[in-house]
This record gives structure tokens, C-alpha cells and sequence, in this order.
């Protein structure tokens, strides 16, 4: 089974940093890519930053230039370094893995981990 844990979150001021990691764990099978993902209160989740097993990296029009994603090697560690943080950015981050297996694609999601941005 697939388990994903997101630690690094806080709380921060404007203009202040922080890195979530998030560890992978389980059998991922074969990788398509993995993402962060934010919540926000009374917002949908949205999609802030993926990187692909092809090599590619997407952004949120909203982080681009302060936020970057990274991995390890072996897909065991995703990484997103935040810069220049905003109160906009306060949400619940999460970890997402699409994958495939013989059964089929599928997608595994950690619990999320909160990041406020206020002073």
C-alpha cells in the first residue's frame, strides 16, 4: 500500500520561506509524476506544482517564480521549496502520486500538512 506523509508546514510571516517534504512509501509501481496541491478555506483544491517522469515541471500561474518543486532520485521524496510567501498562500498543502499498476492508474494522496502565512 501507498503512503504518502507531508511535514514542513508552519507558520510564517510575509515574505518569509518554508520546504515541505513529502515522503513516499509502498509499492508506487510505475510513476507518471507527482504534485503538491493546496486547500484553502472554502476554496476547492487546486493544483500548485507537479513534476513529471518525462522531466517536466508545471506551476500555478499564482507561485510561479516562488515556488519549486524537486525530488529525489528514487521518487522516495518530494520536495516544494516556498519563497516570498503571501498571505494568499495560507491553505492545507498535499502530496499527490498518479501511478499505474496491472490494475490500472490510480492516484494516492497524503493527509496534507497546514502552512499559514500571517503576521
Amino acid at each position: 500500500q501507498v503512503q504518502l506523509v507531508e511535514s514542513g508546514g508552519g507558520l510564517v510571516q510575509p515574505g518569509g520561506s518554508l520546504t515541505l517534504s513529502c515522503t513516499v512509501s509502498g509499492s508506487l509501481g510505475t510513476i507518471i509524476g507527482m504534485g503538491w496541491h493546496r486547500q484553502a478555506p472554502g476554496k476547492q483544491r487546486e493544483l500548485v506544482a507537479i513534476t513529471t517522469s518525462g522531466g517536466n515541471t508545471n506551476y500555478a500561474d499564482s507561485v510561479k517564480g516562488r515556488f519549486t518543486i524537486s525530488r529525489d532520485n528514487g521518487w522516495n521524496t518530494l520536495y516544494l521549496q516556498m519563497n516570498s510567501l503571501k498571505p494568499e498562500d495560507t491553505a492545507v498543502y498535499y502530496c499527490n502520486v498518479r501511478a499505474y499498476r496491472y490494475s490500472g492508474q490510480y492516484d494516492s494522496w497524503g493527509p496534507g500538512t497546514q502552512v499559514t502565512v500571517s503576521s
